[in-house]
């Protein structure tokens, strides 16, 4: 039987103490430990360079990937707004992997290996391309599918690993059909009514739906109360874009950015055009944690084989900020699944299959 990953999670303001603490939870390094994956808070960017050079040193593991973020996880843990490390060394057949390094536009895709079946993959926000980047990617591995999220930070500093520090695009691994891996992505909002077309729409903002004027139709929807009073709504109340030929009912998450209620209009925070659908959903407590557990509950039956270990990416509006409580989304996750080796981040976007997604958990285990 294959034996789990290795992991290692810490918190505290000087990385190398961090660092250090890490290594000793570790102990024996596996000789078959090939990869590495290492996330970091957006406290430690700047040493990014330092931490990633001492984790290759102190390992002896070849290759990593890896982000920086405003939170990190590791299993039934979140370090969420304080300085943190998290690292995880899985044991891949070197002929299985190869690393992805950045990718700045689509055409940069063409060079990479061909054989490709998945991605994890993280990014730059500051790269207007970021879609087109994943399209290109996902259409570039033969399942289609790439997974992982957007670094993010409460300074100027964002950084992604790619064997070293690197910035400005995508970037990851490949991953060939040999290995044995499962995703699945949670939403963490529930729709309040049905789809709506969009009839008139100037950019992101939404002059109507099926042919009524558009916040008519919006406090409909979320009832009296909310209605009353549209600030409270604004926590509450998001709308979903349905994602064209999905099978599983996935739609794209946006902000409401605004009313006007003299002209009937709600503006989001992405562009529509006419004929497009939208649909308003609610978030909260409850409605989160029932999506997470349908989510796990599918993931459990999909992988076929013993978790060895998986990677977690999370909105930074999730965790703490919508279960109520610290580590509540990564307990359950432990507490449906085992525990087994976990790491992650909390995203600027999250990416699952070939889209970028926001308010999203995407869950990826390997066997």
């Amino acid at each position: 039987m294959t034996s789990p990953f290795k992991f290692a999670h810490a918190a505290n303001p000087d990385w190398t103490q961090a660092a250090q603490a890490c290594m000793g939870q570790l102990g024996a390094i596996p000789s078959g430990a090939t990869l590495g994956f290492l996330y970091v808070s957006d406290t430690f960017a700047d040493e990014l360079d330092a931490i990633l050079a001492f984790f290759k040193s102190a390992t002896g593991v070849p290759h990593w990937t890896g982000s920086v973020g405003v939170g990190v996880c590791a299993t039934g843990v979140e370090y969420l707004e304080e300085p943190a490390l998290a690292v995880m060394l899985a044991e891949f057949d070197p002929a299985d992997f190869s690393m992805l390094p950045v990718l700045r536009s689509p055409q940069d895709i063409e060079t990479q290996p061909a054989q490709a079946y998945f991605a994890v993959a993280h990014g730059d926000p500051a790269n207007s391309r970021m879609q087109e980047l994943i399209d290109s990617l996902s259409a570039h591995v033969s399942s289609g599918f790439v997974v992982g999220g957007l670094s993010s930070s409460r300074g100027e500093t964002t950084a992604q690993i790619s064997d070293g520090v690197v910035s400005g695009g995508l970037s990851g691994v490949l991953f060939s059909e040999r290995v044995k891996l499962a995703t699945r992505l949670t939403q963490g909002i529930s729709p309040l009514g049905p789809r709506h077309r969009i009839t008139t729409a100037n950019k992101n903002v939404i002059g109507s739906l099926d042919h009524r004027p558009a916040l008519d139709v919006m406090k409909e929807e979320i009832g009296d109360v909310l209605a009353r009073d549209l600030r409270r709504a604004a926590g509450y109340i998001f709308v979903g874009l349905p994602v064209r030929g999905s099978d599983t009912g996935d739609y794209l998450v946006r902000n409401i950015l605004g009313v006007d209620p003299q002209n009937n209009l709600v503006a989001i925070g992405e562009y529509v055009e006419p004929g497009d659908e939208l649909l308003f959903c609610r978030r909260d407590q409850q409605t989160a944690e029932d999506d997470l557990l349908r989510m796990l509950s599918a993931i459990g039956a999909q992988l076929a084989v013993p978790i060895r270990g998986g990677v977690y990416y999370s909105c930074l509006g999730r965790g703490q900020h919508m279960f109520g409580a610290p580590n509540r989304e990564l307990e359950l996750i432990r507490d449906t699944l085992g525990d087994f080796p976990l790491v992650g981040f909390f995203a600027n976007g999250e990416i699952s299959y070939n889209r970028l997604y926001g308010y999203t958990g995407v869950l990826t285990l390997f066997g």
